[in-house]
């Protein structure tokens, strides 16, 4: 997981010139898998596939909430998401599925009392998924000042070292099965490598970032090994599909509006040397 800082220029226009750069989109031979109600009040919480086995070991997960009775919670609609949604006209389909993003992060307007001023606008909040290449580029925008949702993107990527055969096995995997959780990986490791692999120069908005974890260790004193570990410490309910980016980012993007109400101060992290690429850390106190 991890958050970049942006100036006041919209999410549009910062993230497709880096995703045309090297990015090809998921063709009509990718089907995207429509999600499945299960019985259980606890899988119910889930939009495609069951609990991965990473899930469990970092705890319980909790059915999504539901912020009224008249706008019960729904998975969210990928290909609304992708700017391909084709049945906005579909009665069945929008019952079905959830087509505004903003429906997960209310802001708790009562939760303001410990909030502190915030040097940065705006916050990115991505994760991405895909070991070898990344098959998936999830973002959240957030208003850090008043934490409200304000854009999103997301896209699902046809990678090009990946083997067909090696793609759908990952894909059938449910992205748990090959993907990590490391923080600092995202912008630190993945983004520089699928650069090089699509043969273009790494972007200067990528020179800095902000790892979650770290910010959480400093403010509330505690280590999270993950997600997970800060939902289930701050008795947030899980919304979505575990490991499905999408919904990762907006489960991040809820601890991230937690934590401001809370009165942390989101700053950055990390910097790479545009000269070296090396890393410079700048939390003494910081997950390795």
């Amino acid at each position: 997981m991890a958050l970049a800082r942006v100036s006041p220029s919209s999410l549009a226009n910062l993230i497709p010139p880096l995703l045309q750069s090297f990015f090809r989109p998921f063709s009509s031979d990718f089907p995207i898998r429509n999600s499945r109600r299960r019985s259980s009040p606890v899988a119910a919480a889930f939009s495609l596939t069951s609990q991965s086995a990473h899930a469990a070991r970092e705890g319980l997960v909790m059915e999504a909430p539901r912020p009224s009775s008249r706008y019960p919670w729904k998975p969210t609609c990928l290909y609304y998401t992708q700017g391909k949604c084709t049945m906005m006209n579909d009665a069945m389909h929008l019952e079905k599925f959830s087509h505004n993003l903003k429906m997960d992060l209310p802001v708790n307007a009562s939760a303001t009392d410990k909030s502190k001023p915030q040097k940065l606008e705006y916050l990115l909040i991505l994760d991405l998924e895909g070991r070898v290449e990344i098959l998936e580029f999830p973002v959240m925008m957030i208003d850090a000042q008043n934490r409200e949702f304000v854009d999103s993107f997301h896209r699902f990527v046809r990678p090009t070292a990946m083997s067909e055969q090696r793609t759908t096995e990952y894909i059938e995997g449910k992205y748990g099965k090959f993907g990590v959780d490391r923080g600092n990986w995202d912008l630190k490791t993945k983004v520089p490598e699928q650069c090089k692999v699509s043969k273009i120069n790494l972007p200067t908005y990528f020179m800095e970032w902000i790892n979650l974890k770290d910010i959480y260790l400093n403010f509330y004193n505690r280590r999270a090994t993950g997600m997970m570990t800060m939902m289930r410490e701050l008795q947030l309910p899980i919304v979505g599909n575990h490991h499905l980016g999408i919904d990762d980012s907006k489960n991040i993007a809820r601890v991230v509006q937690r934590m401001l109400a809370d009165g942390a101060v989101i700053q950055i992290t990390a910097k790479r040397q545009s000269a070296t690429g090396d890393v410079r850390f700048l939390f003494k106190d910081r997950i390795r």
